[in-house]
């Protein structure tokens, strides 16, 4: 099992914690993180894009000009892609984006990035978080102390102090245990975690 150290607010160490392996300690399986990402962000998208080919743009029914005699190239309607107000050529259509993987694949993917923050020493542990007010400056203190900049702070429970707290600074993301993703945990450099937020991931996904 890993060690880490835990830390207080104020940045000092406090102890230390031994990470299951089951969680923390697997082969880290590249492409479901890759697959992961790819869906999380696919998911993301509304697919409502549309605009119209030359068979759906209204008018140009009639040959603007005779075939031969003009000088003109010939034309067969008002309404082709190199005209203005044509249609556009392999228009987009609203479509569906969806990519899913099943639930065994979804959970490899989450270990193995959790497994990669602690491999490359990007894990934080803190003993707890909490503030007694709203105070943005409290919650960049902390940050400062444990010499963090950008950072998904993960939390047990919706704390609400903590979250409005968090919620001003910039690279700063709050994330309960069960909304943790693997697009979240890649994006920011360091992943700052309590201890009970831990166990309840263990207790999960073990």
């Amino acid at each position: 099992m890993a060690n880490v150290a835990v830390y207080n607010m104020e940045g000092k160490e406090v102890g230390a914690m031994e990470l299951n392996d089951a969680v923390f300690g697997v082969d880290v399986n590249e492409h479901l993180v890759h697959l992961a990402v790819v869906a999380q962000l696919a998911n993301k998208r509304q697919g409502t894009q549309k605009a119209k080919t030359r068979s759906e743009v209204s008018g140009g029914g009639r040959k603007p000009w005779r075939q031969k005699g003009t000088g003109h190239a010939r034309q067969g309607s008002t309404r082709a892609p190199q005209w203005t107000g044509g249609g556009v050529v392999f228009a987009p259509t609203p479509r569906d984006y969806t990519i899913r993987l099943n639930r065994k694949e979804k959970r490899l993917a989450l270990k193995s990035a959790l497994t990669s923050r602690v491999q490359e020493n990007k894990l934080i542990v803190l003993d707890e978080l909490k503030f007694d007010e709203i105070k943005t400056k409290k919650m960049q203190a902390v940050l400062d102390a444990l010499n963090v900049s950008k950072a998904l702070v993960v939390l047990n429970d919706n704390d609400a102090n903590v979250v409005l707290s968090a919620r001003n600074i910039a690279n700063v993301q709050t994330a309960l245990t069960n909304t943790i993703n693997v697009y979240d945990i890649l994006k920011y450099n360091t992943l700052i975690v309590t201890k009970a937020a831990v166990a309840t991931i263990e207790e999960v996904y073990a």
